[in-house]
């Protein structure tokens, strides 16, 4: 059944942050697949790459998100989700995909540590190279772009109601 909310976007967009409060505003219950993969591996999303390298976090990260079975819920997933056409293809089976778009300078602000969140970087690639190569996949799976330019965490949440409104998913107000 089609009565999830699936957030995709790049790390630091505020999937996580934006997928709370909005899992507590429709009274969904809030899913973030990154924990999900953690508490299925007992491990920290570092450590897997780490460990299995990036191929082998992608294989565990697609089988944790196309095996994910959820009820109105708000699903946080991981940057790297799109990468993916089977989990991609399942969430968007069992939800509306939500891009949540945000620019790349706005985006380097809000970023830390990229290897203490767990993002997945090959050898030698840049953050611009990871954001040029995952916005086409994020636009590709999306049924629903928002883009976050200028706004905070609840002008966010604004727009995301507004066109989760506009496209007739699960809102109430």
């Amino acid at each position: 059944m089609k009565n999830n909310i699936v957030l995709i976007g790049m790390p630091g967009a505020g999937k996580s942050t934006l997928g709370v409060i909005l899992a507590k505003e429709l009274g969904y219950q809030f899913l973030d697949t990154d924990l999900l993969i953690q508490k299925r591996e007992k491990r920290l999303l570092k450590d897997i790459l780490e460990q299995d390298g990036v191929d082998g976090f992608l294989r565990i990260e697609s089988e944790v998100n196309a095996g994910l079975q959820a009820e109105r819920s708000v699903i946080a997933t991981g940057g790297s989700v799109v990468y993916s056409e089977e989990a991609m293809n399942h969430l968007r089976e069992i939800g509306a995909v939500l891009y949540l778009k945000l620019p790349y300078r706005p985006l380097t602000r809000r970023l830390g540590n990229l290897h203490n969140r767990g993002v997945v970087l090959r050898d030698g690639q840049t953050l611009r190279d990871l954001y040029k190569e995952r916005s086409v996949l994020y636009e590709k799976y999306a049924d629903i772009i928002v883009d976050e330019s200028g706004k905070d965490i609840e002008g966010t949440l604004v727009l995301v109601k507004n066109a989760l409104k506009e496209r007739g998913c699960f809102t109430k107000d």
